[in-house]
């Protein structure tokens, strides 16, 4: 049996198998600056997108409803659509910058997939590859167009793109609250349960104990010990502690209440929903912000990410543009269109290397 792993690591290639094998007789729904893709194709992106969401299902498979069916297609392909034409047009462009996949690189990727899936020899590793139905042709042409398009995202794209220290600041001003630590507390409680359908007075006899329990605990008693002994809450086990919790995540009460507290003092008993509470405040730590120069790699980050999505989307757009695709199938190109719409309104390109 194929070790699953290399079934794996092959099936990443798998998705990036378009046109380039021949075809004795087949159906020819796009053609994009001449290259074909076939139902053949679609159909294995499709089988594909499937599993990928977490459904493991076969078009073929006599359980699966066909309104079911066709509802998950409907749903997949017009992303799918955009990703396949997108990435035809990738490796087109890599193939035109003269970008190819070497023997040396081929056999020393071949090598590692051995070693890792522990394949010992040449006669294994095409047993492996036939029952993923692929050749050593068919995993070499996967492998390079993937390596194409990762190449021209490289060069094209991402190679192009710095962050200005004036870029920089400007973000960093105007996201200062994602560079703040939130003011945050750390409690200890103790609880005092009201039975489900309490008489009234039942209610005041756990509103009892949780006043002599705070005059206790205000006299000198131990909190820490006194939550263990008299606590009905599970955190007893833990002597009561909870947190650190994030203040602005608080109940607008819990928070009221906790502001008048300094470290080391009990709150007045509170009603909660099942019952009556007592915190005490054990530690309290505001707010902090990072610095400019603390938080420099930080916003690197985030302004080359956004700068990537806004020149990759051009990128794509300037070869979508340029390029002759000849639709010979009306329904995908609506679930084309569809996709592009889609990710137009996300602000993102549907395919990514």
């Amino acid at each position: 049996m194929v070790n699953r792993r290399f079934a794996i690591a092959v099936g990443l290639f798998v998705l990036l198998a378009i046109p380039g094998r021949a075809e004795i007789i087949e159906q020819i729904l796009v053609r994009v600056n001449g290259e074909l893709f076939t139902k053949t194709d679609l159909e294995t992106r499709q089988i594909a997108a499937l599993r990928e969401m977490g459904q493991r299902l076969d078009p073929t498979n006599a359980n699966l409803d066909d309104a079911q069916l066709r509802k998950m297609l409907d749903q997949v392909t017009p992303e799918l659509m955009v990703g396949v034409i997108d990435e035809m047009l990738l490796v087109q462009r890599g193939k035109e910058l003269g970008y190819k996949l070497g023997d040396e690189q081929f056999n020393g990727i071949v090598d590692n997939l051995k070693k890792e899936n522990k394949i010992e020899n040449d006669e294994q590793f095409q047993a492996a590859l036939k029952q993923e139905g692929m050749t050593v042709a068919d995993l070499r042409r996967n492998i390079e167009r993937r390596m194409l398009v990762q190449r021209v995202e490289q060069n094209e794209i991402l190679g192009r793109i710095a962050v200005s220290e004036v870029e920089a600041r400007e973000y960093y001003d105007a996201h200062v609250a994602e560079f703040t630590k939130p003011q945050s507390v750390t409690l200890r409680e103790i609880f005092v349960t009201v039975p489900d359908g309490a008489t009234a007075l039942q209610d005041t006899a756990a509103r009892e104990k949780a006043s002599q329990i705070r005059q206790r605990a205000t006299a000198g008693e131990n909190f820490e010990k006194l939550a263990v002994d008299m606590s009905d809450a599970p955190s007893k086990a833990n002597a009561g502690l909870i947190g650190p919790l994030n203040v602005s995540e608080l109940s607008p009460e819990v928070r009221k209440l906790i502001e008048s507290l300094k470290p080391g003092e009990v709150s007045d008993v509170i009603r909660a929903q099942r019952g009556y509470q007592l915190l005490k405040l054990e530690t309290s730590t505001p707010p902090e912000t990072l610095k400019f120069e603390d938080a420099r790699n930080q916003i690197s980050d985030r302004v080359f990410t956004d700068k990537r999505k806004e020149e990759y989307e051009k990128f794509l757009e300037r070869l979508r543009g340029q390029a002759i695709i000849e639709w010979k199938n009306d329904e995908l190109k609506r679930a084309y269109d569809k996709g592009l719409a889609d990710s137009k309104k996300q602000g993102s390109p549907a395919a990514r290397g």
